[in-house]
C-alpha cells in the first residue's frame, strides 16, 4: 500500500490554468474517489499522481518519496482497456511482470491468481478484439494488480460501459480489493459510483480545479444504492457538486 500526498499542486498548459494549488494527502489503503465537471483538472491530477506528467509547482510524493515518473507501484487503468492487439489476455496481464524481470513460476502464479480473481478463466488464449468492453476491462484490471502495486489510479474505467456491465465491474472491484489492499485513487463523473465504492469523496471545482469539498463515505460494506443511508451521501455529493458549478 501506498500515501499519496500533493502538496501545493498547480498545473499549466500555456495560458490555461488546469489547476489551482492543491494540497491533499491519500491514506495508506484507502479509497478516495475524485468527482468534478467536465475539464476540471480530475485526470490530469491522476496523470500527475501516475508520473505520466508534472505538476508545473508544487510536489507529488507516493510514500514519501518524490513522483518523477511511472513506476510498477502506481498501477494505472484507463477508460479504454489499452490492451496490446496483438497478446492474449494471459501475455497482457504478464507483460510487465516479464518486462520487471519476474521469475517464470511467480509470473505464472499471478497470471492465473488474477484470471480467476476478475472472472476471466477459460479466455486465457481471447485477443483483445474477442472480447467485449467489459471482459477487455476486466482484463487492463488484472494487468494493473499483477504486480502487486501499492497504488491503483484509476480514470473513469467503466465511463464507456454500458450501465448493467458498469455495476457488475464496481461489484468486482469491491470483491478484488479484498484481494489487494491497494491504495486507489479513482477519477469517475458518476456520483453514486464514487459513493458506492470509496471512502472518501473529493469535488473539485470547474476549471482551474481546486478542492471545494471533501466528503467521507462512512457506510458498510456491501452497500445498497436505494438504501436511505446510501440515498444521504450521495445527495450530500451532489450539492457539494452543484454548489461548485454555480
Amino acid at each position: 500500500m501506498a500515501t499519496i500526498a500533493l502538496s501545493g499542486v498547480t498545473r499549466r498548459f500555456g495560458s490555461t490554468a488546469a489547476l489551482d494549488p492543491i494540497g491533499v494527502t491519500v491514506e495508506d489503503g484507502s479509497f478516495t474517489a475524485l468527482v468534478g465537471p467536465s475539464g476540471c483538472g480530475k485526470s490530469t491530477l491522476l496523470r500527475l499522481v501516475a508520473g505520466l506528467d508534472r505538476p508545473t509547482t508544487g510536489t507529488v510524493t507516493a510514500d514519501g518519496r518524490p513522483v518523477d515518473g511511472p513506476g510498477p507501484e502506481r498501477g494505472m487503468v484507463f477508460q479504454q482497456p489499452a490492451l496490446f492487439p496483438w497478446l492474449d489476455v494471459a501475455a497482457n496481464i504478464r507483460f510487465g511482470l516479464d518486462e520487471a524481470g519476474m521469475a517464470r513460476a511467480e509470473a505464472d502464479r499471478r497470471v492465473t491468481r488474477w484470471i480467476e480473481a476478475v472472472g476471466l478463466a477459460g479466455f486465457e488464449r481471447a485477443l483483445p478484439r474477442q472480447l467485449s468492453g467489459g471482459m477487455a476491462q476486466r482484463a487492463a484490471l488484472a494487468r494493473a494488480l499483477a504486480p502487486s502495486p501499492g497504488a491503483l489510479l484509476l480514470d473513469e474505467p467503466f465511463g464507456a460501459l454500458d450501465r448493467i456491465t458498469r455495476n457488475g465491474m464496481q461489484d468486482l472491484l469491491v470483491q478484488v480489493r479484498a484481494a489487494s489492499p491497494a491504495t486507489v485513487l479513482l477519477v469517475t463523473h458518476d456520483v453514486e459510483e464514487a459513493v458506492y465504492l470509496a471512502d472518501r469523496v473529493i469535488v473539485l471545482s470547474p476549471r482551474p480545479g481546486r478542492i471545494v469539498a471533501d466528503l467521507p463515505v462512512s457506510l458498510p460494506s456491501p452497500r445498497v444504492r436505494t438504501d436511505p443511508a446510501f440515498v444521504a451521501v450521495r445527495v450530500r455529493v451532489e450539492e457539494a457538486l452543484g454548489a461548485a458549478m454555480a
